[in-house]
């Protein structure tokens, strides 16, 4: 006596199983789309400050920092404010790069520059909104290897003072073939 399945039974068993194969493979390249960029983050002089890179493809992407004032009512500086800023007052909100990456267009900030007046300054100073600051820098790599994020900043209110500038604050970078990664906080 001969047992089988009937051949309608055969096909549903068949489309069951290529239904749970491909399934199994949109899971898997669901997960590898979804996967977070690269982040890191650090605190310092009343700022905290977010890293992360996106968009890496054929060895470019985007640098985002994101600077967020721990109080309330604190502002940071433009980008366009001098080094040394506006007669001594404030230091521009800057990101750079070395190693083996290297910048491939201007640092941009996702909000809109407003001047204020400080005492004993005969010009204005240029200055982002109080909160959150979003800046974007695109960038290339020229291989595998170290790379470094400089960033620098300064937070004021104006009825609470400055914090202490940030000057030439390193956070380092490695890329590879599968892309960047930050080093592990000290």
């Amino acid at each position: 006596m001969r047992i089988g399945l009937s051949r309608r039974t055969r096909t549903a068993v068949a489309l069951l199983t290529l239904a749970a194969l491909t399934a199994c493979g949109e899971q898997s390249a669901g997960s590898a789309a979804a996967a977070p960029p690269p982040t890191t983050s650090f605190t310092e002089n009343g700022v905290t400050v977010t890293l992360s890179v996106s968009d890496w493809h054929a060895s470019k992407g985007t640098l985002t920092a994101v600077f967020t004032p721990e109080e309330k009512g604190f502002h940071l500086y433009s980008t366009d404010l001098p080094l040394t800023g506006i007669e001594g007052v404030g230091r521009p909100t800057a990101m750079d790069v070395s190693g083996v990456l290297t910048a491939d267009g201007k640092l941009t900030a996702a909000a809109d520059v407003r001047t204020i007046t400080v005492p004993g300054v005969d010009a204005p100073v240029p200055v982002y909104p109080d909160g959150p600051v979003t800046t974007t820098l695109p960038v290339r790599a020229d291989g595998n290897g170290e790379a470094t994020v400089i960033l620098g900043y300064a937070s004021c209110s104006t009825e609470q003072g400055c914090t202490i500038p940030v000057a030439d604050r390193p956070v380092r970078l490695r890329l590879t073939d599968d892309g960047p990664s930050f080093a592990a906080a000290p």
